[in-house]
């Protein structure tokens, strides 16, 4: 079972010195936030319905890159994943993952493109 555990980094040189963890499994994406008071989300891979890959000109000279996980979770509709390594096998891995779980679970993510009304309207 393949994972990834990150950390979120600072810009400057790309070093670990934040309270943010990723741990991005198959089934599900988790983030620990915190020193003092820490919090746990959680998102199960078949929310995921669309992923992100940006990487900043700073970013991309530390070999950095931020995951952004648009989701159907109420908590949290966008999950970003900010300033970590191996972004873009990250970001491969989530959408391969998200597909599976979505195939194994059986669900189907329809899209709207705006002919609802337009079809059943005869006079």
């Amino acid at each position: 079972m393949a994972e990834f555990i990150e950390r979120k980094r600072w810009l400057f040189f790309g070093l670990p010195f934040t309270f943010t963890k990723y741990y991005i499994k198959e089934d599900m994406l988790t983030i620990d936030q915190g020193l003092l008071k820490t919090v746990e989300s959680d998102c199960y891979m078949y929310k995921v319905q669309d992923v992100q890959h940006s990487a900043t000109l700073i970013e991309k000279m530390f070999k950095l890159g931020t995951i952004t996980c648009f989701t159907g979770d109420t908590t949290d509709p966008i999950i970003k994943i900010e300033h970590v390594r191996n972004s873009k096998a990250i970001k491969d891995f989530i959408l391969d993952c998200s597909e599976k779980a979505r195939l194994k679970r059986r669900t189907v993510n329809m899209l709207d493109i705006g002919a609802g009304g337009d079809i059943m309207d005869v006079d």
